[in-house]
């Protein structure tokens, strides 16, 4: 707060002596003859401001090259998805195109403005148009543009399209909410149960209708299992407001919106422990954990704990901003074969199953019948007997 104090009174003081400089200018206008006070820019002027063009030209360059030099290693390298590399493709195209157009546009318009920039007693030349140049600069955007649309439609429906009456399809549910995911599988039926947030009670989390009879064999997880090779339909539903599933590593990200049932699918292709061992992801393992053995270090000499080494995992992000913990809105993926995740799948309780268990828990225990107080015993008499006796 004290450093933010010390760079607005800066920033005042700043602003107070360059008002201060004005009101100076203005008392000293007239004051000495032959003075040039004028507002219109001289040769100096223009000289000046041709070679600021210059070195701003050199500026953009310079902090491209370092900005690529620096922050290149943090591209995401290999996709993990099928439709990956088409998105990758498409990506790298348009990004090679904007740095060479920025490079001689940006390059043209500064040398243009030194070049041309204003001179004493030389006078403008007026060009009223030239129908060929036009074209020309016309008709390239068009041409490249049009290349561009085709081929990011094309790739569009590659990725959107969802075949959801492919043979062997896993349908996946992700279920949003602040600030957690959770996931549901379709049981052996192959078919998410309905649901409705006013079904939300107990363990049944994301609002299952337990009266639907494709709900019973549903499988509720708090981590995301794919299997490799195999497509995944993800269906979206969120609980509060809106989220984005991003999921950078599969280049697939999806609006989560209240009230409606967003999808998108695609194929893993790379195993987490696959990507473990990728030279790009191997670095980044190295250099996040050279990072915290430094921060480790500081913290133990503090008298506190130690960070926990990194390993690389698949995360299941939200990237729209949702709330205060919207940066902590994360899910752990794993992606394994196709044993493996049947295995883990296998290994999961039914959500039927989860929900009689709740319900059979929550049963109030039988309370036996009160004790009543012991009655004395009856005793017959035989009266007649007694009167013989008597």
């Amino acid at each position: 707060m004290t450093s933010l104090l010390i760079i607005i009174v800066l920033v005042l003081l700043g602003i107070a002596i360059w008002q201060l400089t004005k009101i100076f200018d203005l008392t000293q206008v007239g004051a000495a003859s032959g003075s040039d006070n004028s507002e219109v820019a001289n040769d100096r002027d223009n000289n000046v401001n041709g070679y600021l063009m210059f070195a701003f030209l050199g500026f953009i360059y310079v902090f491209t090259i370092i900005g690529l030099a620096k922050w290149g290693h943090l591209a995401l390298g290999t996709p993990a998805s099928e439709h990956g590399p088409q998105y990758d493709n498409l990506m790298t195209i348009s990004m090679v195109l904007i740095f060479v157009v920025q490079t001689i546009t940006q390059f043209l318009l500064h040398y243009f403005a030194f070049k041309y920039r204003g001179k004493e007693g030389k006078v403008a030349f007026y060009y009223a148009d030239n129908d060929k140049l036009e074209f020309i600069w016309t008709i390239i955007p068009v041409i490249v543009l049009a290349g561009l649309i085709l081929y990011g439609l094309y790739a569009w429906t590659n990725i959107m399209f969802v075949d959801e009456d492919k043979d062997d399809t896993l349908i996946v549910e992700v279920y949003a909410k602040q600030f957690n995911w959770e996931v549901r599988y379709s049981g052996e039926d192959g078919v998410l149960g309905k649901a409705n947030v006013r079904y939300i009670e107990g363990v049944n989390t994301l609002g299952v209708d337990m009266g639907d009879p494709n709900a019973q064999d549903d499988i509720q997880a708090s981590e995301l299992h794919l299997p490799k090779g195999k497509q995944v339909i993800f269906k979206f539903r969120s609980q509060d407001v809106l989220h984005s599933a991003y999921m950078p590593h599969f280049r697939a990200q999806m609006n989560v919106v209240p009230g409606m049932v967003t999808q998108f699918s695609f194929v893993p292709t790379i195993t987490t422990e696959e990507m473990r061992l990728d030279p790009m992801i191997m670095d980044k393992v190295a250099n996040i954990n050279r990072i915290r053995s430094e921060k480790s270090a500081a913290l133990v000499a503090d008298g506190k704990e130690a960070l926990a080494p990194y390993t690389f995992d698949y995360l299941l992000l939200c990237n729209k901003i949702c709330g205060a913990s919207h940066y902590n809105m994360q899910m752990k993926i794993v992606v394994e074969d196709e044993a493996d995740f049947n295995k883990w799948l296998g290994g999961q309780k039914t959500l039927g199953a989860a929900v009689k268990e709740s319900q059979a828990s929550e049963a109030p225990a039988e309370t036996p019948a009160p004790a009543t107080e012991e009655q004395p015993e009856t005793v017959v008499v035989d009266t007649a007997a007694v009167a013989a006796v008597h």
